[in-house]
């Protein structure tokens, strides 16, 4: 199944607001019954920076691609060739794993419990989904031979340090 970039835009879209319509109404069950976790500014506080993070992390692999990944004319967020500079030469998908951040960062500033517990760990094992069955298809397609020996070298994640700084400069 091919689905455009834009496509996998609208539907984490409607993963995140999904997540926070069902937190809402989680949240309000759980509070009338008299379970109601207080979430402290602290923690909101973690979302801002970890929604910072993520943006970041979007911004700095998506000016990867865009300086890489291009020969000629190619529609926006699309690519036509392969990269594995940057951060991409640690980890296969980078921007997924600043993606995978955002539904945490938005629970935890909305202050949902059940957001932060139960909507956006689903929100990030259906973004990993997707990487794992359209994302890495289509990249095979596309880059053959070349994508299949990169990935046997390079995860898909990849939580070193020294990886997890390549997340945050400019290439």
């Amino acid at each position: 199944m091919k689905i455009s970039v834009k496509g996998q835009w609208i539907v984490w879209a409607i993963f995140i607001f999904c997540g926070i319509t069902l937190s809402l109404v989680t949240d309000h069950i759980f509070c009338t019954k008299g379970f109601c976790p207080h979430i402290s500014l602290w923690w909101r506080l973690l979302g801002l920076f970890l929604f910072a993070l993520s943006n970041l992390i979007a911004k700095n692999t998506g000016k990867t691609l865009a300086k890489y990944g291009k020969a000629g004319k190619v529609a926006k967020f699309n690519t036509n060739k392969f990269v594995d500079k940057g951060p991409y030469s640690c980890m296969r998908h980078p921007m997924h794993f600043g993606l995978m951040l955002l539904p945490f960062s938005l629970a935890l500033m909305l202050g949902s419990f059940s957001y932060v517990t139960i909507y956006a760990p689903l929100n990030a094992v259906a973004i990993i989904a997707m990487v794992f069955t359209i994302e890495e298809k289509e990249a095979i397609e596309k880059f053959g031979s070349k994508y299949i020996e990169y990935k046997k070298k390079v995860p898909a994640f990849n939580f070193s340090p020294k990886c997890l700084k390549k997340l945050f400069v400019c290439y």
